[in-house]
């Protein structure tokens, strides 16, 4: 499966439980969009998700539509779209909330260094 470098979209709980599981087990972070077709904000993001992807093929980028997995936007307590995860080893490190470049990448910055921190310590 060629998933790295790209987003990776999960349409039932099992695909979004089995992603979760590979990025627990990997140790890789995890950048969750919480997304939904009719949001405007979610679709400018989108692109730039995508391309943050292929430059960043060491972090997971996992994408949840609201409507499709509404049990999971429900279980992490997503209010509004976009809503932007991070996961370490299954816990929630970061939030951002609505589509803010620069938030986004500032924080994925942020944690991709302390990770690159705690592995070479």
């Amino acid at each position: 499966m060629a998933e790295e470098g790209q987003v990776i979209s999960c349409h039932t709980v099992e695909a979004w439980t089995e992603q979760l599981q590979k990025g627990n087990d990997s140790k890789k972070l995890i950048v969750v969009d919480f997304t939904a077709s009719w949001c405007g904000p979610c679709r400018f993001i989108a692109p730039f998700l995508a391309e943050l992807a292929k430059k960043l093929p060491t972090v997971t980028f996992i994408k949840v539509d609201v409507d499709e997995l509404k049990s999971v936007a429900q279980d992490w307590a997503v209010e509004a779209m976009p809503t932007f995860m991070f996961l370490k080893e299954g816990k929630i490190v970061d939030k951002v909330v609505g589509a803010n470049k620069d938030l986004l990448q500032q924080s994925i910055a942020k944690h991709l260094s302390a990770a690159t921190a705690t592995a070479s310590a």
